[in-house]
């Protein structure tokens, strides 16, 4: 049995919420914590009442410097349990990241697959969001108000006038706090929105720069990008205002809030219904009561790109399920086969392939023709299980793609894209496919399978050639051959290239055709995509696809002879007879 990742939770509550809820001892000691940080902000308020009501009356010095030893431990052990509990938040958010950063690594690379043009680096994002918040001050906001009676009951201990303005005060305060979430909702979603479409022309800008340059469309790009990126500054800005409008009120109300207490203290010690300690404790309490809801109020704008993450991402860890455990089938080595295949272009509704059927037997080979835009490339994506079909099954040995694992199915398949997609590191991770455990002999093997080992050595630092993202390093034939190398590597029953020899040379095309030769030789089947009949010399089937259907499929021979009739030769044209030559009157004169 092969366990790849974890499974979706059964409770219905998402993986984000299972995260969550292995942390929840850690969230209990944060909850501890903050009971006694809240405990310990009364230091301050206590050490003034009895600096002012016992030190100063009495004149007494030893008092004083018991007093002050007393809130300096207070202070000191403050500060210890203010570290631990930011210490014990950080690695809540790292725990989080821990349990689901390969869930959403593998959400970021299968959502192309499934979703078409989306964002799929957004996931990423998202956790590094959740992660964030969570490491930083929200939650110790959230810990914090629950103490908030505490200290409005202390203070309306002391005095019923002082606790009640400091209730108006957290009343003021929390209302300022909806007003916070209402008028910033939808600015900050806005430019959340704007801010992906954005980041996503960047990166196409990115990715097309050759083409940008050479025909001169940076600049063009450029005013457009520019505008949508207004737009995203516009809504961000316009939250940022509301955010900081409400805060700076919400730090000027709790000022007047200090000073309205002062006064009312003053009052009753006028009054003589208090002493003057009770004057500075209160002011002191009542701005530790509102501290919470004034933090809340600064990090309201961080709360809520949090909640939108968490709602994206836990949106996206549903839509791509993780595998579940399955058991080990048996290495494929009879058959491949496609029963009514129809493909949709991932994320739409429109269909490509339809109703494909065909079989292939170990040791064959099959050459896939037909027009630009017939469903070529879209056929070989599911026959490795790249695209799922919407309707239809692809079978290995009789058994269903779906019933394989992906890191189990792919030591199986061998597959070069039409865009040859490599990755930063060396030539021989890429043959290898990263395999940490993949053995040099295996490497240089594939390497000789695909004819590339010479040109390979040729290089200065040989199969340690760093490539950069991309093989930036390396030409397009080059790309294309070790590509061919990786496809061949661990020799995997199907062996899929969609139109592999289109930056090759003469030498390259002849190591192509041996490659394919040595595929069906061992006992594996070789599929491939072809414009140039060249590519089909090593083939002994054809399936010709056209507009999504298939047109014609069986013996190469038989499929050639009846689809791709000769064309009959055309009447050769008379030739124009070139006309006179007209002489001028002044000419004949």
């Amino acid at each position: 049995m092969t366990d790849n990742s974890r499974a979706m939770p059964s409770d219905g509550k998402g993986e984000l919420g299972a995260a969550l809820r292995t942390c929840r001892s850690a969230f209990l000691g944060v909850a501890v914590l903050s009971g006694l940080m809240n405990v310990l902000y009364l230091t301050g308020s206590f050490f003034m009442l009895e600096v002012y009501d016992r030190v100063l009356p009495s004149r007494s010095v030893p008092t004083l410097v018991g007093l002050a030893i007393i809130a300096l431990v207070l202070y000191a052990f403050q500060g210890v349990v203010d570290v631990l509990r930011g210490r014990i938040l950080t690695r809540i958010g790292g725990a989080i990241d821990d349990a689901l950063g390969a869930r959403v690594f593998q959400a970021v690379t299968r959502l192309p697959l499934s979703s078409g043009g989306v964002d799929s680096v957004q996931p990423s994002r998202d956790l590094d969001q959740v992660r964030g918040f969570l490491s930083g001050l929200g939650p110790t906001a959230l810990f914090d108000l629950p103490w908030m009676p505490l200290y409005l009951a202390i203070c309306f201990a002391f005095h019923p006038a002082i606790g009640w303005t400091a209730v108006a005060g957290g009343v003021i305060l929390v209302v300022l706090t909806l007003l916070t979430e209402q008028f910033t909702r939808g600015p900050v979603k806005t430019s959340m929105h704007l801010g992906l479409k954005r980041n996503a022309m960047a990166e196409a800008g990115r990715r097309n720069a050759e083409a940008l340059r050479a025909l001169g469309m940076e600049h063009r790009l450029g005013r457009r990008w520019s505008a949508l990126n207004e737009t995203y500054k516009e809504h961000q800005q316009q939250a940022a205002d509301v955010s900081s409008a409400l805060g700076s009120t919400s730090k000027t109300l709790r000022m007047v809030l200090q000073s309205a207490v002062l006064a009312v203290g003053a009052y009753l010690v006028i009054e003589g219904q208090a002493t003057a300690g009770i004057i500075i404790a209160s002011s002191i309490l009542t701005s530790r009561a509102l501290a919470p809801v004034e933090l809340a109020i600064g990090q309201w704008k961080s709360f809520v790109s949090t909640r939108q993450s968490w709602k994206r991402l836990d949106q996206v860890l549903r839509s791509v399920p993780a595998d579940t455990r399955v058991l080990d089938l048996p290495k494929p080595e009879r058959s491949l086969s496609l029963e009514n295949v129809t493909i949709a272009v991932p994320g739409t509704r429109s269909l490509v392939v339809q109703d494909v059927s065909l079989r292939l037997n170990a040791g064959q080979g099959l050459g896939v023709i037909g027009q630009s835009a017939s469903g070529k490339s879209s056929l070989v994506r599911a026959l490795v299980g790249a695209w799922e079909p919407v309707r239809g099954e692809v079978r290995l040995d009789g058994a269903s793609l779906r019933q394989w694992p992906a890191d189990r199915l792919g030591r199986h398949v061998g597959y070069l894209p039409q865009d040859v997609q490599l990755f930063a590191g060396t030539i021989a991770e890429n043959i290898a496919r990263f395999d940490p455990e993949a053995s040099s002999d295996e490497v240089v093997l594939a390497a000789r399978k695909a004819g590339v080992h010479d040109m390979i050595v040729r290089l200065k630092d040989g199969y340690e050639t760093e490539i950069g993202e991309g093989g930036q390093a390396l030409s397009a034939g080059q790309r294309q051959r070790i590509g061919l190398a990786r496809a061949l590597y661990g020799d995997p029953f199907i062996v899929v290239l969609d139109e592999p020899n289109s930056n090759l040379d003469a030498e390259g095309e002849d190591a192509l055709g041996q490659a394919i030769i040595s595929v069906r030789l061992r006992g594996g089947i070789a599929v491939v995509v072809a414009h140039r009949p060249s590519a089909l010399a090593a083939l002994d089937m054809v399936l010709v696809m056209n507009e999504g259907r298939m047109q014609a499929f069986g013996p190469k021979e038989e499929v050639l002879g009846r689809v791709l009739r000769p064309v009959e030769p055309q009447p050769r044209p008379e030739p124009v007879p070139e006309p006179r030559a007209v002489h001028s009157v002044a000419g004949a004169a």
